[in-house]
């Protein structure tokens, strides 16, 4: 039996809502395994993924006012996750780098779900990758979007 359009929809909704109630399960115990607040694991995964930022910019990729961050930088330093590093090129200019401590307790606790994501999408084809691709794009642009939206209107 063929799903309807609408029903298939429906189907994918629920199984990003999943996707989404598992992957905050995972940063909840992660959270708690490297001893931080939610606040300052969005911190090294924006590190993560981005590389070495100053504090505005962590701030920008993390959703958080300056001093947020700053509090945010002070918390990592002294787990021992970062450490603030002045850049060469421009000594004006103060980064935020991950330690070898957080980069191996990252690959602990990522490393083997890294490992599995790349194993399942070795399943598909390169036309299913583009599919995959531009739905993640356009769920990206709508979170992102609605982010905004949720930060620029005040509570009721």
């Amino acid at each position: 039996m063929r799903l309807s359009k609408e029903l298939r929809a429906g189907a994918i909704a629920r199984a990003v809502q999943e996707l989404q109630d598992a992957t905050d399960l995972i940063d909840e115990l992660a959270a708690r395994r490297l001893r931080v607040n939610r606040t300052d694991l969005r911190c090294l995964s924006r590190l993560t993924a981005r590389g070495p930022l100053t504090a505005s910019e962590l701030a920008a990729a993390a959703g958080l006012t300056g001093g947020a961050a700053t509090t945010a930088i002070d918390r990592l330093e002294r787990a021992g996750l970062a450490r603030r590093v002045r850049d060469e090129a421009d000594r004006r200019r103060v980064l935020v780098h991950l330690t070898d401590k957080a980069d191996q307790l990252s690959q602990e606790i990522w490393g083997p779900i890294v490992t599995d994501a790349l194993t399942e999408l070795h399943s598909f084809t390169i036309a299913e990758f583009e599919v995959i691709e531009t739905f993640l794009q356009r769920a990206l642009d709508n979170q992102t979007r609605h982010a905004d939206r949720l930060r620029c209107s005040s509570p009721r």
